[in-house]
């Protein structure tokens, strides 16, 4: 989405570049800190205070990459407490369903009982949170608020010699939907069947997890219940591979470089610096990360850090987002946004 760009108020232009950019050094970075204080450039007569309707003029949402697995985007214009909260709430606050609760009946493999349950609990699960209600440790389980998994592998021989279910993957993993077969062992009863409660029947998102190995006569037989949760609790519950930011690097010319010099820094970092006209031009940063490091190290070198600079935009974050698979990347990013626009609501409240 794009939004018409209220003009800001302008310093000078070093103190520009301080305030809304990190220089990056040979050594160390500078200028880190974010200018919050309303009054800190009052001397020059600039008002440094938030203001709703600049921040909507400047703000942008810009999606370079989508598909289940992973959404990439730009975040243009907001604080880094901003970013860091939706990186934190993505990995310990969405809610996801995971294997909570496992009734071993018959475990013969070499694999320890605990190790196999612990196991279990980190296989992602395809089954949508918003389906089950929360479970606190003194309600009972039942199809509001529980999902049953039976796993039952017996290992034997072929007529060939060959082995028959050697190898217990998470595909082996099978839905109840009327619920448990043990309930007197597990406590929990469903009064109806959870046919029809979810989109898509609950499944493990990767069918080829390796869980453990069988020989013949050795067999598994076990209830796995499923229950939903947050990272916060456990890292089974939370729903991404990783989620990440970086700041927006760029890479600019204080001078004009022609010549000789030109040459030597086209072929020092190519791709990122080209010549035209005898002249050197600095590409887009972002397209050529893994050659800012070489640019970093030019700045060691007196000569250069007078012509170039390597600097990253504070308020300007390119966001990661990898799901474990058990909810879309982009319906992450959404339940995320929610839980940071209730926090938000909840602290106003007590204002």
């Amino acid at each position: 989405m794009t939004k018409k760009k209220k003009e800001k108020q302008k310093l000078p232009e070093p103190l520009e570049t301080q305030r809304n950019y990190v220089l990056c050094g040979p050594i160390v970075n500078t200028h880190t800190n974010t200018a919050t204080s309303a009054s800190m450039y009052m001397p020059m007569d600039v008002d440094n205070a938030w203001d709703f309707d600049d921040w909507t003029g400047h703000f942008d949402i810009q999606v370079q990459e989508l598909s289940p697995e992973r959404l990439v985007f730009d975040m243009i214009g907001v604080d880094p407490a901003v970013a860091n909260a939706l990186r934190r709430i993505l990995i310990s606050e969405v809610p996801t369903v995971a294997i909570e609760h496992v009734f071993i009946v018959n475990n013969t493999s070499i694999i320890q009982d605990e190790v196999l349950s612990h196991r279990l609990g980190m296989v992602p699960l395809a089954v949508d949170p918003g389906a089950l209600a929360w479970r606190s440790g003194e309600d009972a389980a039942g199809e509001a608020n529980s999902v049953v998994f039976k796993l039952s592998v017996r290992c034997s021989r072929a007529a060939d010699g060959s082995l028959v279910n050697e190898k217990v993957y998470s595909r082996d993993l099978v839905w109840l939907p009327a619920g448990s077969e043990l309930p007197e062992e597990t406590g929990c009863r469903f009064a109806r069947s959870q046919e029809g409660t979810f989109a898509s029947p609950p499944r493990d998102v990767e069918q080829n997890i390796l869980l453990a190995k069988l020989r013949p006569g050795q067999c598994i037989e076990l209830e796995a219940h499923a229950v939903k949760g947050v990272g916060r609790e456990h890292a089974k519950w939370s729903p991404v591979a990783t989620a990440w930011y970086r700041l927006h690097p760029e890479v600019v010319l204080l001078r004009p470089v022609a010549g000789a010099d030109a040459q030597e820094l086209a072929a020092a970092v190519p791709g990122l610096f080209t010549v035209e006209d005898g002249q050197l031009v600095a590409g887009e940063a972002r397209r050529h990360k893994d050659k800012l490091e070489r640019v970093r190290r030019l700045l060691e070198d007196e000569k250069w850090a007078e012509a170039i600079q390597l600097r990253k935009r504070k308020d300007h974050f390119i966001f990661t987002i990898e799901s474990t698979g058990c909810v879309p990347a982009e319906d992450l990013f959404r339940m995320a946004l929610d839980i940071l626009a209730a926090k938000c609501d909840k602290l106003a409240a007590r204002l």
